[in-house]
């Protein structure tokens, strides 16, 4: 009969751990790499920090659902990747971009448009900004870019999961399967307190 030591149960058990954690690493889906569009700025503004909902020198706030943007960059192995430049910038609450291109009428004042920071030692990031609306012809979407020494930058669109418009956007369904689209959207959760929703984006990069 064979005999297994407590030892050995102990080092398999310790071993399945090890490939579970592998697999579930391997199982990252990349955050899917998309253009920039039109409305990049053109010059990046004078406040450009990750508090879009406050302009500096102007006393109002901008209009739309506050909202908290965070999560963490990371490899395809699930490590952080520190020091990563990370962009965002979108419409305001009434679809309007900070862009001379923007035929739609000036945007809201109080409304950065455009924000930016940089990933913390455990990849981590965060912004402040409203919930994105749609526009014509689009479903609600963030811009986002992730640059870097050693990174190689990549552009993508944040969406809205579930939003009912994605059905009909055809960037959005240009992504690809249920999990590509998973992997390139966030779901924003009230909170208590100030009022604010948080959601939680992780960017995949390669």
């Amino acid at each position: 009969m064979l005999s297994v030591s407590r030892r050995q149960v102990i080092r398999g058990l310790a071993a399945g751990v090890v490939c579970m954690a592998g697999g579930a690493r391997a199982a990252l889906v990349p955050t899917p790499d998309e253009g920039p569009g039109p409305f990049y700025p053109e010059t990046i503004p004078l406040d450009h920090d990750a508090d879009l909902v406050q302009v500096a020198g102007r006393a109002g706030m901008a209009q739309g659902e506050i909202v908290n943007l965070f999560g963490r960059v990371l490899t395809l192995s699930g490590e952080p990747v520190p020091g990563a430049l990370v962009e965002i910038w979108q419409c305001d609450y009434r679809g309007r971009y900070k862009h001379a291109a923007e035929w739609r009428g000036a945007a809201d004042p109080n409304f950065q448009g455009y924000g930016t920071t940089k990933s913390t030692g455990s990849g981590s990031y965060r912004f402040r900004t409203i919930k994105p609306v749609r526009y014509t012809g689009r479903t609600p979407h963030i811009h986002a870019m992730i640059s870097g020494p050693g990174i190689k930058r990549f552009t993508t669109q944040i969406y809205l999961k579930g939003h009912p418009q994605n059905a009909e956007d055809y960037l959005f369904k240009g992504l690809g399967d249920q999990a590509k689209q998973d992997a390139a959207s966030v779901l924003f959760r009230p909170r208590s307190g100030d009022g604010a929703a948080d959601g939680r984006f992780d960017f995949v990069i390669g």
